[in-house]
């Protein structure tokens, strides 16, 4: 970034809208970005502020997430009305412009797409998808191989980690799996089978 963040601001604001369990997440998902980011070469700065706003919105409800989808004018497909799990991405990433002054569409969209991910990803909103799955605080059976993956090269850690997120809803059964998800994997199974 152009300017010298103040990060304590933003660390302030999600402070004051997060349980202490999932401000440690942020910050956790915020230095795991940073390294990811220098490791690839992206913008550390930038990636560990969209790492600590990433899940800004997660603890608000259901109905108040979609109240303020409403409000805002987001508009959301069926499936992302029907899946929780989903919005706090989608609201978070409206809620960082318009509460938290950011301007910069990486961010954003690194905001909005680190629960699905999409295809056509940029370089920051891998770091962010990633970050989330292997920060220091996650301890789900498998996290050591995605660390790992996430070592040998981008995008073969985008691959492990979404097909350990599309394996998850397959077995779970009973729920949707995002359209953005699957071509968020086609896009990366292409990129590496052709690269």
């Amino acid at each position: 970034m152009d300017k010298k963040i103040d990060f304590s601001i933003y660390e302030s604001k999600i402070k004051n809208k997060l349980s202490a369990k999932r401000y440690y997440h942020s910050m956790q998902v915020a230095a795991q970005a940073r390294s990811l980011a220098e490791k690839y070469g992206a913008d550390k700065d930038k990636a560990y502020l969209a790492g600590m706003l990433h899940d800004i919105m997660k603890e608000v409800s259901y109905e108040d997430t979609l109240k303020y989808c409403d409000e805002n004018g987001i508009k959301l497909t069926k499936l992302e009305r029907d899946t929780y799990k989903i919005l706090h991405g989608i609201a978070g990433a409206d809620y960082i412009r318009q509460n938290c002054n950011i301007n910069d569409v990486d961010i954003i969209n690194s905001v909005r797409y680190h629960v699905t991910a999409r295809a056509g990803m940029s370089l920051l909103e891998k770091i962010i998808y990633l970050a989330d799955f292997t920060s220091s605080d996650r301890d789900f059976d498998g996290v050591d191989n995605l660390r790992a993956a996430v070592q040998i090269n981008i995008n073969e850690g985008m691959r492990a980690a979404l097909s350990s997120s599309i394996k998850e809803l397959l077995d779970k059964g009973n729920c949707y799996i995002h359209p953005d998800t699957i071509e968020a994997y086609n896009d990366v199974m292409a990129d590496m089978l052709h690269n």
